[in-house]
């Protein structure tokens, strides 16, 4: 029993650990249903630019691209002008949910800032949820830049990087939407043929996440052409957790019985692939959605389907990739970046003027927050799967139990702050406090049990020397002996498996919620509960030889924490009183001495929103523990003195024990 109730305490502390230290926080074992293929890739997607655009000439991989021939006819482009241009607001006031800087260079968003979140590290600064991935080489890549262009007929691979497209037209919609058009034409250098023609759009509305992109390739040629291409999709995904790297990719698909998979590769993944992680396409599910997240915000990427099909067909292929400026492996520079590449399947286009002669790729983009009310909330979102890219570390549970119980206490939370406090570290206090009263029967039994299972040591400590050759014996006297006390091992350690989902699905609520990103506490103290507490912050980032920990602030949250730890332990029910075991006695000393400071020093730059929860659970632990301490030392007692507790039937008062004949009259 004793080396069960330790064995527990440390498999929690474990499970702590893996939920405070987890490199990859969002992503949940559960929800991958399908191998994720990891390969080495070189190259970047940029190359040099050059005065007048000349496309070049690469090598094509697998089948989505020709192959090169000896005598290859070259290709050209008109340059287009280098141009910025802006739609939508950063003004929280204007209606807009972002404002979009858009690149003449490849027709792409070099830059997406939200208007509804401000950049913690920059004060008074909307937040940049896409921004260009900087690249060892000195190059940026930017998102939803088409790379590379395919043409079949030609055997040839373009390489489209380095173009300046043309600005063909900005206008302000009537109904409040913007839009802007880029256009490209590929022409072959020789004849001074055009080839192909390209155009892009972005739609932007107000009071919508969505951004609508369509891609239109038209055929300018005079007899048919096979055509593919690459886009680099989403790029520039900042991090967000200064502490551990919560990014990933996700790759969503339907299966056959229209429920949801998802695949994912976080930055660990991507780096240990050489930068390049490739998610191959199910054969058997339809696939959805690919999107880049860090801890509280997504891009979502939607190919949608043409004519009248049900899911899009046309993504051959999804490569998550991790940009690097500095080539630093250690990931330390803060310039890294991830992004998610597509493939797009050949198509054959009729001659120009033909039908069938264009085609348009369209897309919808989201960028905002990972938030279950607003994906519930439009009908859109819920039919695309959004809320798949918020995922709880389920530690130690199964998805199934965790997923449920972290939204439920999100939304008891939210509601609570609408309610009345107007403060999460408030609801927060108060949302530990409700938890340990809903369990608190049974914790007291837990803990009276823990108390009987005490006395009865140097009786169980006997019974295990008397038989100590017969085990099965033993284990009968030992099952008889906690049967005639009223004792039970097994209840001393049920609360602790009760409470364990409820713990983790609480701390994964907490540590993941956009809604303490930037959420004050106390205005003189604690203010970002995503952030660490910073009591004192320091003019200079320590680093502790040779552990190479950061240390930025003097936070005071995790030393009320070792507080209430070494509490709590003094409260602990010890067995070494009673029983002549030195092991067992060192054992639980060196408990008592590690608990207060495993967890400081585990949680010393975590986010106060998570150490607060931890340290309120833990002094209500040591007011509940001191409670039912009193409730027991008061039994034991009345019990001496032959007293015992009779019910609300007898008034409640103590009366005495009448002592039993020895024979019946």
């Amino acid at each position: 029993m004793k080396y069960l109730k330790w064995t527990v305490i440390v498999f929690v502390i474990v499970c702590g650990i893996l939920a405070a230290e987890s490199e990859f926080f969002t992503a949940s074992p559960d929800t991958v249903k399908y191998p994720i293929l990891l390969q080495s890739t070189e190259g970047s997607n940029a190359g040099e630019a050059n005065d007048v655009p000349m496309i070049g000439l690469t090598a094509a991989p697998e089948n989505t691209q020709p192959q090169p021939v000896q005598n290859p006819t070259s290709f050209s482009a008109d340059p287009g002008e280098e141009n910025s241009i802006t739609i939508g607001s950063p003004d929280p006031n204007s209606g807009y949910k972002f404002q979009l800087e858009l690149f003449s260079k490849g027709a792409a968003i070099k830059r997406a800032t939200l208007s509804e979140f401000e950049d913690r590290d920059k004060k008074n600064q909307r937040l940049d949820i896409i921004t260009p991935a900087a690249q060892s080489n000195g190059t940026e890549v930017l998102a939803m830049a088409n790379s590379k262009l395919a043409l079949f007929n030609y055997q040839t691979q373009l390489n489209l990087d380095n173009l300046y497209w043309h600005l063909a037209g900005q206008e302000s919609l009537p109904d409040g939407s913007q839009q802007v058009r880029f256009d490209l034409i590929i022409k072959e250098t020789n004849a001074n043929q055009p080839v192909i023609k390209i155009i892009k759009t972005y739609t932007i509305k107000k009071d919508n996440y969505l951004i609508d992109c369509g891609i239109t390739f038209e055929n300018l040629a005079n007899t048919e052409e096979k055509v593919g291409f690459s886009l680099n999709g989403l790029s520039g995904i900042k991090k967000e957790d200064f502490r551990s790297d919560n990014r990933a990719i996700f790759a969503c698909y339907k299966n056959e019985k229209n429920q949801f998979d998802v695949e994912s590769a976080n930055v660990a993944k991507l780096v240990k692939a050489h930068n390049s992680s490739e998610i191959k396409l199910p054969p058997s599910s339809s696939f959805m959605w690919a999107a880049s997240i860090n801890k509280y915000f997504a891009a979502i990427l939607v190919p949608l389907p043409n004519d009248d099909k049900t899911y899009c067909d046309w993504i051959q292929k999804i490569t998550g990739r991790y940009y690097d400026s500095d080539g630093d492996s250690k990931k330390e520079s803060g310039n890294e970046t991830i992004g998610v590449n597509f493939n797009i399947s050949p198509h054959d286009f009729a001659a120009a003027g033909q039908n069938g002669s264009s085609r348009t790729y369209n897309f919808s983009l989201y960028l905002g927050p990972k938030e279950k009310s607003i994906f519930d909330k439009n009908e859109q979102y819920k039919n695309w799967g959004f809320v798949n890219v918020i995922a709880f570390n389920t530690c130690c549970c199964p998805g199934s139990i965790i997923n449920p119980l972290a939204f439920g206490i999100l939304a008891i939370m939210k509601w609570m702050y609408g309610f009345w406090p107007h403060n999460y570290g408030i609801v927060i206090i108060i949302l530990v406090f409700i938890m340990r009263i809903i369990i608190h029967p049974l914790t007291k039994k837990s803990q009276v049990s823990m108390s009987k299972m005490s006395k009865l040591a140097p009786r169980a400590e006997e019974i295990k020397k008397k038989y100590a050759n017969d085990k099965a014996e033993m284990n009968k006297q030992m099952m008889s002996l906690y049967r005639e006390q009223g004792a039970s091992p097994i209840m001393g350690m049920l609360p602790m498996f009760v409470q364990m989902p409820i713990w983790i699905a609480l701390w994964s609520a907490v540590n993941t919620s956009v809604a303490l990103r930037g959420a004050e506490f106390l205005p003189f103290w604690i203010t970002d509960l995503s952030a660490p507490d910073a009591l004192i912050p320091f003019p200079k980032v320590l680093i502790i030889p040779l552990l190479g920990w950061k240390i930025a602030s003097f936070n005071f949250l995790p030393i009320l924490m070792g507080v209430a730890f070494y509490f709590q332990q003094k409260l602990m029910p010890s067995q070494s009183g009673a029983v002549s075991n030195p092991q067992m006695e060192q054992q639980q000393k060196m408990m008592k001495i590690m608990m207060p400071l495993m967890f400081p020093l585990m949680l010393y730059n975590g986010p106060s929103g998570v150490n607060l929860y931890i340290m309120a659970s833990t002094f209500a632990g040591v007011i509940e523990q001191h409670i039912i301490r009193k409730h027991i030392e008061e039994r034991q007692a009345a019990e001496e003195k032959g007293l015992v507790s009779v019910t609300k039937k007898t008034g409640g008062k103590i009366k005495k024990k009448k002592p039993k004949p020895f024979f019946k009259t």
